[in-house]
């Protein structure tokens, strides 16, 4: 039940739980400047869910897409890692049209395409054997630099069981047990 006494606490309830550019986001981005560090980033806005009937990975115009506030979103990653200091050692991203454009709109001329990051959303009888193939490179980074991954929802929350929004990133590095998550990175 809301009362006058809980929306007057409203305020300290937000405080509690700091969003975005606050020192939880600082951390992630200071983890990113560690050895073995990994970004994955859920592509940029592209409106809508799934892919349209017939969709086919080498044909753009099949498929859903970035629109314009995807593409400026996917620029911003990319100043974001600039402005910071954060050595991009590389760019992995999905074969799928929205994730190649956000890691080369962020990214230019350093994103190669990684089947292992490929969605199946539309499949998910696939999601075992490519998380496994992502989470073999993934534990392989090394560096120098940070990987950056530009990838879907499905394939983020199986490699970390967070479901990140558009354009969001999800840090990891290397802890005790393998890579563990650090934070996340607003859009």
């Amino acid at each position: 039940m809301i009362t006058r006494r809980s929306l007057l606490a409203a305020p300290a309830l937000l405080a509690a739980f700091p969003a975005s550019g606050t020192a939880a986001e600082d951390t992630a981005w200071a983890a990113l400047r560690e050895p073995g560090a990994v970004a994955l980033f859920r592509h940029a806005l592209a409106p809508g869910g799934g892919d349209p009937p017939g969709m086919r990975l080498d044909d753009c115009a099949t498929q859903r897409n970035l629109n314009d506030v995807g593409r400026a979103q996917a620029r911003r990653i990319g100043e974001a890692f600039r402005a910071r200091g954060v050595e991009v050692g590389g760019v992995l991203t999905s074969e799928w049209c929205r994730c190649r454009e956000t890691a080369e709109l962020a990214f230019p001329g350093r994103a190669v395409a990684e089947p292992a990051f490929n969605s199946f959303f539309g499949d998910r009888s696939q999601g075992p054997a490519r998380t496994a193939a992502a989470r073999r490179i993934l534990d392989a980074w090394s560096g120098p630099g940070a990987l950056v991954v530009s990838t879907h929802f499905v394939n983020i929350s199986a490699l970390t069981g967070i479901g990140p929004g558009s354009g969001e990133g999800i840090v990891m590095r290397r802890g005790a047990r393998g890579l563990e998550v650090v934070g996340r990175i607003a859009p």
